[in-house]
């Protein structure tokens, strides 16, 4: 399976990067099965880049802040009203109330749109499922567990079902937790968030610094790792900076365009 980023930066859409959004894709059935990990603001433009958004067989959301999940609206817009709509309803794997979520987002107040039809509006277009323990969407098997984070958030790994299939693990929004380093052990590729620098003060169960995603990666024993969802605010090679003593694999900062192949080690 392939991974590509098609948004990194962390909390808001940044100058050169929407925010949090990933592609997976991997052959499934004669074709090729595309995974979206997140839509964050400004994805849903970035994702036109990387193929016919027609073709996105599911979304999966790591938890409802908005800078995870607001362009499912643009997602919606594109399937209800651009010149190839409709769109095929798609699986959408997320933390619960996501459909009200989305409908908030989306609605004006006041307004008596045929948007908000429960049968045929942005809350009925997706095919809702609550995160579970086990879940497969297409050639993929999807773990989650529940990480440490203001709201309910699921860090995922994603594994393809293909005899000596990799693995990847995302670990949404979450800080330091022994729930993201057991369902990382032995992934391929850690994607990890780096919202914080490595200085005293930071808040508790929020975010993880450079430094604590490669331990996270370490004890994990996972084949590679991937610092992302770094504001625009910090210094992205101070962030690697402070995570290169913590992993002896390779490390590298997530970027628009950046892709993975991963398989077995």
């Amino acid at each position: 399976m392939e991974l590509t980023v098609v948004g990194s930066s962390g909390s808001v859409s940044g100058p050169d990067s929407p925010a949090s959004s990933y592609l997976v894709r991997a052959p499934f059935e004669g074709g090729t099965f595309a995974l979206v990990l997140d839509l964050g603001p400004g994805s849903m433009g970035a994702l036109y880049r990387y193929l016919d958004p027609r073709d996105v067989g599911a979304v999966a959301l790591s938890h409802l802040h908005t800078d995870h999940c607001l362009d499912l609206c643009a997602f919606y817009v594109g399937a209800r009203y651009s010149p190839s709509a409709p769109w095929p309803s798609i699986p959408l794997l997320a933390p619960p109330g996501a459909r009200e979520r989305l409908v908030a987002a989306y609605r004006v107040p006041g307004e008596d749109a045929v948007e908000d039809d429960p049968e045929t509006g942005i809350g009925a277009h997706f095919q809702h499922r609550d995160w579970a323990p086990t879940q497969r969407v297409g050639p993929f098997r999807l773990d989650a567990a529940r990480v440490v984070h203001p709201v309910e958030t699921y860090a995922v790994r994603v594994t393809e079902e293909v005899p000596d299939g990799g693995s990847l693990v995302f670990s949404g929004d979450t800080g330091p937790c022994e729930a993201l380093v057991e369902l990382a052990t032995g992934a391929d590729l850690l994607l990890a968030e780096a919202s914080f620098r490595d200085v005293p003060g930071n808040p508790p169960d929020l975010h993880l610094t450079g430094r604590e995603a490669a331990e996270a990666a370490h004890r994990a024993g996972v084949g590679s790792l991937v610092l992302t969802h770094i504001p625009p605010w910090h210094d992205r090679d101070a962030v690697l900076a402070e995570a290169l003593p913590h992993f002896d694999g390779p490390v590298a900062l997530a970027a628009p365009g950046a892709a993975w192949t991963i398989g077995p080690r």
